[in-house]
């Protein structure tokens, strides 16, 4: 019994990225071939940033993006630019930086420079509302898919501090 037990919970989280990801976003992304991962999530609180990144054999999942109204041609909005590469601009004499958020160890951005494509950012803040002021929070709770139409490749990243 106690094995049976043991072997459930071991099953439950080891869950395919790709079902994590369909479940995530909604659409199916289960022909995605992995190409690379990484994850920093660990500890008491599961703090970190995880980034999957799924290329696919065909145009499939870009015509699922195209008509989901959830997505969002590129170019990325400053949020969504500020997790991913990092922004700085200048208003009224003051200078803003932020960013960038999702990064490896060495600090370098973990999404590739994306020119065509559709992105979706969540926001899975436990009070999240309607996402302004996102980047002025005291913790982040984050999901930031881009989808590269040029690569037929998908990176789904997820920031949670």
């Amino acid at each position: 019994m106690i094995s049976l037990m043991l072997f459930t919970l071991t099953a439950c989280g080891s869950e395919d990225p790709a079902e994590e990801i369909s479940r995530a976003l909604h659409i199916d992304v289960s022909a995605g071939e992995e190409i690379s991962s990484s994850d920093t999530h660990g500890g008491f609180h599961g703090d970190g940033i995880s980034c999957v990144a799924l290329q696919f054999p065909d145009s499939q999942v870009a015509d699922a993006i195209a008509a989901n109204a959830a997505w969002t041609p590129l170019p990325l909005d400053e949020t969504a630019q500020a997790l991913a590469y990092g922004v700085t601009r200048e208003d009224g004499g003051e200078v803003f930086s932020a960013g960038p958020y999702l990064t490896d160890d060495s600090g370098d951005p973990l999404l590739p420079g994306i020119a065509n494509g559709f992105y979706r950012l969540i926001d899975r803040h436990s009070d999240a509302g309607d996402g302004q002021n996102l980047l002025e929070r005291a913790s982040l709770n984050v999901t930031l898919a881009v989808y590269d139409a040029d690569s037929d490749t998908l990176y789904f990243c997820e920031m949670d501090t």
